[in-house]
């Protein structure tokens, strides 16, 4: 008996691990539409103080997504299934780019995707802290504008994302009031630009 439960604890960190790409693979067969609030940090890798932005998002799948940063500056981001629109607000300014040239394997495809995990990264497991459970992603594609991609679950429902760069610096986002398969408007993934806004790109 005590040496059966001696490997059962043994095995439960190896279950628990194991449970992390099941989650994430469930979560993406399983949702259609999403959205929730986020907080952004960017933390350098020379060490300087890390930036932070704070907003909402929201996404129908596929191809359709929208973010929203209101703090410290408002900026909206808006995928409608064939075009990626940036809009910046101070500068009123939009930037034009073809969703699939613009997406490719990035964490935006992950979340709004076609659910081709494995035509576009390599999984696996990535452990369990502060009770979360990570799926480390490595892009297949060199090109894909980021070079590690982690994933984060509690229980079934997404909290947060880190995404390492070409430079190192490191992009952590955490998810709040995450709420799954929700009804959400149409005209949410739809962008005009605002009259007089500069319009760079296609």
């Amino acid at each position: 008996m005590r040496l059966a439960a001696i490997l059962l604890f043994a095995l439960l960190p190896v279950v628990a691990e194991a449970a992390a790409l099941d989650r994430l693979k469930a979560f993406l067969e399983q949702t259609k539409s999403g959205k929730a609030d986020f907080i952004q940090t960017v933390v350098p890798k020379s060490g300087r103080k890390p930036q932070l932005a704070a907003g909402s998002m929201m996404f129908s799948r596929p191809g359709k997504f929208r973010w929203t940063y209101d703090k410290p500056y408002y900026q909206l981001i808006v995928g409608d299934g064939e075009k990626l629109w940036v809009y910046d607000r101070d500068l009123n300014q939009v930037s034009i780019k073809k969703m699939a040239a613009a997406l490719g394997g990035s964490p935006a495809a992950l979340l709004a995707g076609d659910n081709a995990l494995e035509k576009n990264f390599d999984l696996k497991e990535g452990g369990t802290a502060d009770g979360i459970e990570w799926v480390d992603a490595q892009p297949k594609n060199q090109d894909a504008g980021f070079q590690f991609l982690r994933i984060g679950f509690v229980g079934d429902t997404l909290r947060a994302m880190e995404l390492t760069d070409s430079f190192g610096q490191v992009t952590i986002i955490g998810f709040d009031r995450f709420e799954r398969n929700p009804q959400l408007p149409a005209g949410q993934f739809r962008f005009t630009p605002p009259k007089g806004a500069d319009v760079l790109g296609e």
